[in-house]
């Protein structure tokens, strides 16, 4: 487990988007998240809502994530929900508190932001992620986007251990935004 102290957040920039790129979770993970470079996309190509971030421990690069703002969920305007659209720990760097520090650190910006639920979706699947989210509270709301489970975590009440995560000054504020109607959703989750 890594210390949380040198555990922060940085915008993707053109001083670090190299390093977000070369981001790669293992082979055998590849089938239940996207590349960042398709996150990167999504995320030029929705402006407003999603939140593109790389993963630091100090100076090294060990992840991204992107979350996801008051997204209009079934785009009738019935419910806004913010969560996590994408993380990926590189391959090396998995086991060490990354994606957990990831997953607190988008807790702590929905909660900065109002929010009181946090919303993820994950394939089920030996080598998918649902375990992990499982561990951290998540819990399967009934519904399926596409192929994948979508699970909430209630917000009151729930607290981390980073619930003070050192989000830099460049990670806070929106960044790209959310279109109901594109392909690959933040319904597609952590993909």
């Amino acid at each position: 487990m890594t210390s949380s102290t040198a555990l922060r957040l940085e915008k993707i920039t053109p001083a670090n988007i190299e390093a977000a790129l070369a981001v790669r979770v293992r082979p055998e993970q590849e089938f239940a998240v996207d590349p960042v470079v398709k996150s990167l996309a999504e995320a030029y190509v929705h402006p407003g809502k999603a939140w593109p971030r790389l993963i630091l421990d100090g100076d090294r690069p060990v992840g991204f994530l992107m979350g996801f703002f008051d997204i209009d969920w079934y785009d009738d305007g019935s419910a806004l929900r913010s969560g996590l659209w994408r993380l990926n720990i590189d391959a090396a760097e998995q086991g060490r508190g990354y994606g957990r520090f990831a997953v607190e650190s988008v807790a702590a910006e929905i909660r900065r932001r109002g929010g009181k639920e946090f919303y993820v979706t994950w394939h089920p699947g030996e080598w998918g992620p649902e375990n992990f989210y499982l561990g951290l509270g998540f819990r399967p709301n009934g519904e399926k986007a596409e192929e994948e489970t979508v699970g909430v975590l209630e917000l009151d009440g729930w607290t981390s251990r980073h619930d003070s995560a050192v989000v830099s000054p460049s990670s806070s504020g929106t960044g790209p935004a959310w279109s109901p109607s594109a392909a690959s959703s933040p319904a597609d989750g952590a993909r």
